[in-house]
């Protein structure tokens, strides 16, 4: 029996290292394989800009429709009221900036 279980043993030890081998020459091969395949492929047909696109100026855009108010004076009620909302809106939608805002706020409110 002991001179079975040394057979088994060396068996498993010979073919286990087989294929090990076997697994590291396949691998080896394919990554071959892979860089001249790679090598040999043409080009992509778009390569995309390798510098960053341009800088575009900021869009301009329209002063807001209502009136400047009459005399210099704040407007009343709800005239203001509705300006201000309307302020709010386009600040909101990116129309204006936050200085452009506080700028147009402190005009009609008139402080």
């Amino acid at each position: 029996m002991p001179g079975l279980l040394r057979g088994l043993a060396r068996t498993a030890l010979v073919a286990g290292t087989a294929t090990a081998v076997s697994n590291r020459v396949s691998r080896r091969q394919a990554g071959r394989w892979a860089a001249q395949d790679a090598a040999a492929a043409p080009p992509p047909a778009y390569a995309p800009p390798e510098y960053p696109p341009p800088e575009y100026p900021p869009p301009a855009y329209a002063p807001p429709a209502y009136p400047p108010p009459a005399g210099g004076g704040a407007p009343q009620g709800d005239d203001t009221l509705a300006q201000l909302r309307e302020l709010a809106e386009l600040r909101s939608q990116g129309v204006l900036t936050e200085q452009e805002f506080a700028d147009q706020k402190r005009r009609i409110l008139g402080s």
